[in-house]
């Protein structure tokens, strides 16, 4: 009797194993959020980027190497239930990642990040074209790899310039491997990805609870509750009811080579700093609901006003690059909202957060994107 393939032709949808998986990067979005309220300061923001772009570029290839696989397949499913093993692993290390744990952090990362192209080169095996771009990507992988080794042996400021030095040779490794050869299957790969924003959202809000529970009821208190959900809702509005639909209606409508790329520069690369946005707009609720009686620090106004914009700044450029107009007065609303922010600084948080979530919410029901002529 034939043995079971591995791979499917089948643009199937997100399965449990895939979900099971996720779940240690929810809890690794929780982590890069303690990692930076624990130094709220450029620096660790910072180092919080750093690491948060390696545990992203992580799940993401795992995406990439799924896209095509019969995840019910029970050869798929034990390696990664070992997978998410590892990855818990290493989310446990992210809080101290440039501390003690550093070599364990970068120790379990490669790991996993092998087990990754382990899977990805299986799948693509049986097909030469795609056998050749991922034997081609797994090679340029190894100097970020490499990086990331050196890293957690190093200490102090070396392990930065190091792990830095790993991301830029991520994204080398991405536009290196090329774009030929792929085998995107849209709706899967558009799905994961929204999984993992609705992560993210999901984290503010469990940070927004967590500081309120068996906090004292006052009418400020229940005045940054509200406006956290508010502004948590903003961001949901703003990314399943806009930006995804068309970003999914932009890669159906790809084939070969621009459906790949695409994929590369909007998911891959474009949803990082939006996801990243999220993190940081979680540590500023977490301080707001820590002091909801006081301003921000300065540290936290920051992480409120650059996390709004990296996620709408984000979205632009996600919906640029898959080729919708956009009207400037979004832009603007971003640019007013920023400003907003600095502005109510040194008044109660509730003004900050007030800010933002109104201009999320005009942000949600603005127009919505166009296609460009050429569609």
């Amino acid at each position: 009797m034939a043995s079971r393939p591995i791979t499917t032709s089948e643009d199937q949808s997100t399965t449990f194993i895939e979900l099971f998986f996720d779940l240690v990067f929810v809890y690794a979005v929780t982590q890069t959020v303690s990692l930076v309220d624990q130094e709220l300061s450029w620096a660790g923001i910072g180092h919080a980027a750093i690491v948060f772009w390696l545990v992203w570029w992580a799940w993401t290839q795992f995406t990439w190497a799924l896209n095509s696989a019969d995840t019910t397949h029970p050869a798929i499913e034990a390696v990664m239930l070992a997978a998410t093993a590892i990855a818990f692993l290493m989310a446990v290390t992210i809080p101290d990642a440039f501390g003690d744990a550093g070599g364990w952090f970068a120790a379990t990362y490669v790991v996993v990040r092998v087990v990754g192209l382990g899977v990805y080169v299986r799948v693509a095996w049986d097909d030469v074209a795609k056998r050749t771009v991922v034997r081609r990507f797994a090679v340029l992988s190894v100097g970020g790899l490499a990086a990331v080794a050196a890293g957690g042996l190093a200490g102090g400021d070396a392990r930065e310039w190091w792990w830095a030095a790993a991301v830029l040779l991520d994204v080398a490794a991405a536009a290196g491997a090329g774009a030929e050869g792929w085998d995107i299957r849209p709706d899967h790969f558009s799905e994961r990805h929204g999984l993992f924003v609705i992560i993210a959202v999901g984290e503010s809000l469990i940070v927004a609870a967590a500081g309120l529970t068996g906090a004292e009821r006052t009418a400020q208190t229940v005045a940054v509750a509200i406006l956290a959900v508010a502004l948590t809702c903003g961001l949901w509005w703003n990314y399943f009811v806009t930006v995804k639909p068309a970003l999914d209606e932009a890669i159906r409508r790809r084939q070969g080579v621009d459906r790949s790329t695409l994929a590369r520069d909007v998911y891959s690369i474009l949803h990082f700093p939006l996801v990243f946005g999220v993190v940081l707009v979680a540590v500023a609720m977490k301080e707001a609901v820590a002091h909801p009686h006081q301003a921000l620090p300065v540290a936290g106004s920051l992480a409120l006003a650059g996390g709004v914009v990296l996620f709408v700044a984000s979205t632009v450029a996600a919906l640029r690059r898959g080729g919708y107009r956009l009207a400037g007065g979004r832009l603007l609303l971003l640019a007013v909202v920023a400003a907003g922010v600095w502005a109510a600084h040194g008044a109660p948080v509730t003004w900050s957060l007030l800010v933002v979530a109104l201009g999320l919410l005009l942000l949600g029901a603005a127009k919505r994107p166009a296609p460009s002529p050429s569609w």
